[in-house]
């Protein structure tokens, strides 16, 4: 499968923006899938995750409550809203597909074996 993710940019402190994940090569009900970020001289980590279906999700603790995570599977599309960004939400944003069964949500990058290309999100003070 390959990924394209959009939408980043910069937006002050407080605003918002949607990154959208696009699949092709194979749908993507048959994977779970994820978004990560990284940080100039940081390293990877994990930010949201959905399973197959939809209907489970998992958040890092520093975008819950503010990130919400959702896939459209007729569009083979998943979608990272990120609202209240902070300065410290600055990275660039991955997108990742994990073979997974139909609940199952990962959050390590070793269970993902399909990546993105990333967009980068940066946030003014």
């Amino acid at each position: 499968v390959q990924l394209q993710a959009s939408g980043g940019g910069l937006v002050q402190g407080g605003g918002s923006l949607r990154l959208s994940c696009a699949a092709s090569g194979r749908t993507t009900s048959n994977y779970g899938m994820g978004w990560f970020r990284q940080a100039l001289g940081k390293e990877r980590e994990f930010v949201a995750a959905i399973s197959r279906g939809g209907s489970s999700t998992k958040y890092a603790d520093s975008v819950k409550g503010r990130f919400t995570i959702s896939r459209d599977n007729d569009k083979n599309t998943v979608y990272l809203q990120m609202n209240s960004l902070k300065p410290e939400d600055t990275a660039l944003y991955y997108c990742a597909a994990s073979t997974a069964l139909w609940l199952q949500v990962h959050v390590s990058s070793d269970e993902y074996a399909y990546w993105g290309q990333g967009t980068q999100v940066t946030v003014s003070s």
